[in-house]
């Protein structure tokens, strides 16, 4: 696993619109749900995925929003697993909130 460059960070954010860059090492992304309770059903499915792959997010949970933060610590920066993950995590969402 290898840390990503500006380049390639670049690329693959722009397949990822609802990604937005906090700075060099992080990205997030606010999943907005009908109620209280899909949003924690998605986070238990995000948390059983992580745990899977050994790559955790950041997760806070606000009522009917659900935010994740995700970046590879040891590289101190984004790697293709983040990006694997985030693009898995926009798959979920799809399955949870319809």
């Amino acid at each position: 696993m290898e840390r990503l460059s500006e380049e390639q960070i670049e690329k693959e954010l722009a397949k990822l619109p609802d990604w937005k860059r906090l700075d060099d090492k992080w990205i997030e992304r606010r999943y907005r749900f009908k109620d209280y309770l899909n949003g924690v059903r998605f986070v238990d499915q995000i948390a059983e995925y992580a745990e899977s792959k050994n790559h955790h997010p950041f997760i806070s949970i606000d009522y009917k929003v659900v935010t994740l933060k995700i970046s590879s610590w040891q590289m101190k920066g984004l790697t293709d697993l983040d990006f694997e993950m985030v693009n898995h995590f926009d798959e979920l969402y799809e399955q949870v909130a319809t």
